[in-house]
Order: C-alpha cells, then sequence, then structure tokens
C-alpha cells in the first residue's frame, strides 16, 4: 500500500497524518487498519518503532467521528491500557495529534500525581481513557470511571504489563468490560501466558506480524565491550568524550544503580539525570523534557522507559546493565533508529553476564560484534573464548575485517546540542577522545577495535510508534 489515502480514512485524519509529514504506511498499519475498521479483533505482534500506535489510533477516531451518541458521564467509550506512565502519555499525545481535526475528548490516568484532577476531568465523561491498570483500578473503585460503556480496549505492550506484574489488574479491569466490544491486542513476544489471556479475549482476531519475533530494529548498529564491572562507569565516562554522542540512553538494571550512575557522570561533568520508578512523575517529566530539548547529554534510566520513551535524535543507547529478559533489551535498543534514522548501541558485559549475553544473541537470531577498549582488557581473552564454538573453531574466520563503524551516525539528530561549559562535556574542550593516525583517517575511536561478531542487514524503519 502506497499512501494513507488508500486505507479509507476520512478527510479530517488525512490531514492530521499529512501536518506530520507521513505519506506511506508501515506494514503493520496497512494490514491492521483497514481490518480494525470493520470491526474485527486484532492480535498484534510488532516491536517496538512499527508504527503501531497509528495503526490503531487512526481506525479508532475514524470510528469516533462517526459516532453520534454521547459518552456517558463518569464513562468513555475506548480504553487503551499502558504498562507506563511515559508510555500512556505518549498514546495519549498520538490521539491528540491525530486527532486534532475531530471533535473526540481524552484523557491519560497513571499514578503519580494527583487523582482529584482526574476525577474531575472523568466526571463528564471522555471518549478516549488512556490508563496505566493500577491507577484506573484506583478511579474504578472511587466510582470515578464505570467501564460498562467501553465499545474499544486496547492492551499496548502486554508482554511488559505482565512483567510488571499487572496480570491481576488486567482480568480484573475485563471482567467488568461489555461483553461485545472490540479489542486490539498488542505484544513484542507472544509467550504462552500471553497467548492464553489472548485466547481469552480476543473473538476471531486478525493476527498481524509485522517482524520476527524480538528481532531487533534493522538500522542499529550494535556491539559490546566485555568490561569488569568496577571498570563500567570509568568506561562510559570515557566514550561520552565522543562527540557523535549528542543524545545518549543509558539503561540500569536497578533505580539505586541508575541514580549512582547519575552521580557517578555529574562528578566527570557531563550534564546527566535519572528517570526510574521512584522519581516523582514531576521529576520524571522534568528530565525527559530536558533530555528532548537537548540541555541533558545522558539520561539513565530502568526499563519502566524502554517502551515509554520515544524521543527524536537518541544518537546512542548504552546498555550499562545487560537486562535479565532478554527481550528488554531489543525495547531498549528500539529508543534509538527512530523514524527511519540511524543508531548506535553498546553494551557492557561483565563477566557475571555472559550467559545474559548468550540469551539476547539467541533472542535476536544473530551476533553481537564485540570491540576492544583499554578498560576492558582484563576480560578480553574470556571474551574471544565466550566466542568460539563447542567445536574449539572461531564463529567467524579470524583475522576478517569488516568496514563498520559503530560510533558512526547517518544523521545528527535535532536540536541544540546537550551543553555543559560549551559542550555539555567536561572542562569546555571538544571532548573528542585521542587518534591514532588510522583511526583519525577512518573517523572510529582508537580505542574500538571490532573482534568478532557479524552485522545483520539494514533496512528502512518508517514511521515510529
Amino acid at each position: 500500500m502506497n499512501s494513507f489515502t488508500e486505507l479509507g480514512l476520512s478527510a479530517p485524519l488525512l490531514k492530521a497524518i499529512a501536518a506530520e509529514g507521513y505519506e506511506k504506511p508501515t506494514p503493520i498499519q496497512a494490514r491492521a487498519i483497514p481490518e480494525l475498521m470493520k470491526g474485527r479483533d486484532l492480535l498484534g505482534i510488532a516491536q517496538t518503532g512499527t508504527g503501531k500506535t497509528a495503526a490503531f489510533a487512526l481506525p479508532i477516531l475514524e470510528r469516533l467521528s462517526h459516532s453520534t451518541e454521547r459518552v456517558a458521564k463518569n464513562a468513555c467509550k475506548v480504553l487503551v491500557l499502558s504498562p507506563t506512565r511515559e508510555l500512556a502519555s505518549q498514546i495519549g499525545e498520538s490521539f491528540k495529534t491525530y486527532g486534532r481535526n475531530l471533535k473526540v475528548t481524552r484523557a491519560v490516568v497513571f499514578g503519580g500525581v494527583s487523582i482529584g484532577k482526574q476525577i474531575d476531568i472523568l466526571r463528564g465523561g471522555v471518549d478516549v481513557v488512556v490508563a496505566t491498570p493500577g491507577r484506573l483500578v484506583d478511579l474504578i473503585e472511587r466510582r470515578a470511571l464505570t467501564l460498562s460503556h467501553v465499545e474499544v480496549l486496547v492492551l499496548d505492550e502486554v508482554d511488559q504489563m505482565l512483567d510488571l506484574g499487572f496480570i491481576h489488574a488486567i482480568r480484573k479491569i475485563t471482567a467488568m468490560l461489555p461483553k461485545v466490544r472490540q479489542n486490539l491486542f498488542f505484544s513484542a513476544t507472544m509467550p504462552k501466558e500471553i497467548s492464553n489471556l489472548a485466547a481469552g479475549l480476543l473473538t476471531n482476531p486478525v493476527r498481524v506480524e509485522v517482524a520476527p519475533v524480538a528481532t531487533t530494529v534493522e538500522r542499529v548498529n550494535q556491539s559490546v565491550i566485555h568490561v569488569d564491572q568496577a571498570n563500567k562507569l570509568k568506561l562510559l565516562v570515557e566514550i561520552l568524550k565522543d562527540n557523535n554522542m549528542t543524545r545518549t540512553l543509558v539503561f540500569s538494571r536497578t533505580k539505586h544503580g541508575a541514580d549512582k550512575i547519575t552521580k557517578g557522570l555529574f562528578a566527570a561533568g557531563y550534564t546527566a539525570t535519572a528517570i526510574h520508578g521512584n522519581k516523582s512523575q514531576v521529576n520524571r517529566e522534568k528530565a525527559l523534557a530536558g533530555f528532548k530539548a537537548g540541555k541533558i547529554l545522558a539520561l539513565v534510566a530502568t526499563d519502566i522507559a524502554a517502551r515509554g520513551i520515544d524521543v527524536d535524535g537518541v544518537s546512542h543507547v548504552i546498555n550499562f546493565d545487560l537486562p535479565h529478559v532478554p527481550e528488554s533489551y531489543v525495547h531498549r535498543i528500539g529508543r534509538t533508529a527512530r523514524a527511519g534514522a540511524e543508531g548506535v548501541a553498546i553494551a557492557f558485559c561483565a563477566g557475571d553476564e555472559r550467559s545474559l549475553l548468550k540469551d539476547i544473541e539467541r533472542t535476536i537470531r544473530q551476533s553481537i560484534p564485540v570491540v576492544q577498549h583499554a578498560l576492558g582488557k582484563a576480560t578480553l581473552a574470556a571474551a574471544e573464548t565466550e566466542a568460539r564454538r563447542p567445536n574449539g573453531r572461531p564463529s567467524q574466520p579470524q583475522g576478517q575485517k569488516r568496514q563498520w563503524n559503530p560510533m558512526a551516525k547517518g544523521s545528527k539528530p535535532s536540536g541544540e546540542r546537550p551543553r555543559n561549559a560549551g559542550t555539555g562535556r567536561p572542562n569546555g574542550g571538544s571532548g573528542a577522545p585521542k587518534r591514532n593516525g588510522n583511526a583519525a583517517a577512518s573517523g572510529k575511536p582508537s580505542w574500538m577495535q571490532e573482534i568478532s561478531g557479524a552485522k545483520s542487514d539494514r533496512r528502512p524503519v518508517r514511521m515510529g510508534d
């Protein structure tokens, strides 16, 4: 399908889409929108960055635009469940953007902010409610919202909702809904528990799978550096000196770890802030706004942000800690290379994380290229051993060179470069690492030398979430 006009959307929606600069629907949009406009249930299996938010928001808005029945008080016609506050806000913004030419009311409700204001918004009834499960249950128990008028239910990022322990809340919520409704179910992975949940909610659904489960974004240059745990912060400080790292997202496994990394970067002279579940909503929004505006060089986050941050121009994603759930790696690195841009993902792997690295490589069905840094030499020999197959042969011919630069960027992000004493980096200098003659000629930092791994094919990624 070559254009949105072929999807049967009305003029107000097409005008809003054109204003955003979108011309051609992504595969999930092309396949899902016509079926959803027929009223069918949908099971969507898609990784982050595939455009699934528009895939369900556009047909829902089209449906609401033709509705003449006024929404009841303390009720809604459409309910969208999201695992995190950030993703809920992002979905709410999408409905606002695409529905700018329609008289559709909406509310975004989540914890961490005043429930009183949310109760006031819901009192008169709204067309669309985007909610996190916990706050939604609170509002229902306070009789601020009834689900008896819901016509469309959307469960987004179901696998993460289950990871965060929302399964009981989801079952409680769905039990309150009318039996006759349209159901939309989206997940990046489909383990047995999620398949069972989908089977109980969906009626004769159309299945849309636009990419193999848990594949990574093709335009992301991935690499891994084997480094002792004690040297990780030093390594991060060193590689942030590269001027290509204009907007960097750093992932920590724990909240305490995120705060510790942030303090270390701040002490080294970098502009950095942390975002995680212990931060107030005001602080989280302030941190995200600073990152979007380019005032903060490094945003340090836990996995709560992996699917909820949609920031243009994230140049690099650093996996400071490897995740225990391999699919989380996919969502982390999906924060870069958005909407057709290119991006870089670098993973730090300590000795006790090598099994996690193997799990990730099995999940994404590819080897992540290993690069060398002076701070990682202590684990380099072990890394080379890990790179060998059980029969003792290396995973690729030794000495094989490839023209690949994991630090290179095809285009720089828009917006002002983060600054600290003029640069956003310590001492007010250029921040560029020292290079030897060959490295300077290639534009590749001198510390980086690929020693193993393979690169996947890259194909353009169009309109993102």
